[in-house]
């Protein structure tokens, strides 16, 4: 198992956000949520591009026979509304494979399948319009942009309730212990609450306000 998916587990989509604004690194993959909020998925990115079709016609869903287990599928559909790049054969299917999940920048539909069968897909919504004869593969394993944020082939995604993530491969250790810090910090608040503590001096004591502050090039 990665060690580093392991400990990315253990955190909230928040929590990394936090860490990723105090590094300075976009990789909040705004407007994409999950279908549902018990979603939650963890894992390595497999990505692609999608493209209004130009000529002729093609298959936007032949790839998912070569996603590797337990990584996630990350499609960059340009946000459209009016073109869906995911539906239930392709659910059932990664569901069997056990993909750890789909990523959307755009839509998906048949949602139903995807709730019964509890596969986290994280979009920027769904509908009814199939993509079919109106979006084609455009390039695979390339950089994209999801909800405004960057993913590169591999980089570590972190799903839940409250969105998705994206973390560099070159800085996932920095970006983990960062958000470790943040986590601990944020329960020590919430223990001196507990112990009697006004928060707004709990959070002064324990420097709340600089968890998320973008750190100095020379701190």
């Amino acid at each position: 198992m990665d060690p580093v998916l392991v400990t990315l587990k253990t955190l909230s989509a928040t929590t990394v956000s936090d860490a990723l604004d105090r590094l300075g690194i976009a990789g909040q993959c705004l407007g994409i949520k999950p279908l549902a909020p018990t979603f939650r998925l963890c894992g390595r990115a497999f990505t692609m591009r999608t493209v209004p079709v130009s000529g002729e016609p093609g298959t936007v869903g032949d790839y998912i026979d070569d996603v590797p287990e337990g990584e996630v599928v990350v499609i960059d559909n340009g946000g459209r509304p009016d073109m869906t790049v995911w539906g239930d054969i392709l659910t059932f299917v990664a569901h069997r494979r056990r993909v750890g999940g789909t990523v959307i920048d755009g839509h998906c539909r048949d949602t139903a399948l995807s709730l019964e069968l509890a596969y986290p897909i994280f979009s920027a919504g769904w509908s009814v319009r199939t993509g079919k004869d109106r979006v084609q593969l455009d390039a695979m394993s390339v950089p994209v942009s999801i909800g405004g944020a960057t993913v590169e082939p591999g980089d570590a995604l972190l799903g839940d309730a409250d969105g998705v993530v994206a973390v560099p491969r070159s800085r996932e250790d920095e970006v983990i212990a960062l958000a470790q810090e943040i986590d601990a910090a944020e329960n020590r608040i919430r223990a001196a609450f507990e112990g009697g503590m006004r928060l707004d001096e709990a959070r002064v004591q324990h420097k709340y306000f600089e968890l998320q502050r973008k750190k100095d090039s020379t701190s």
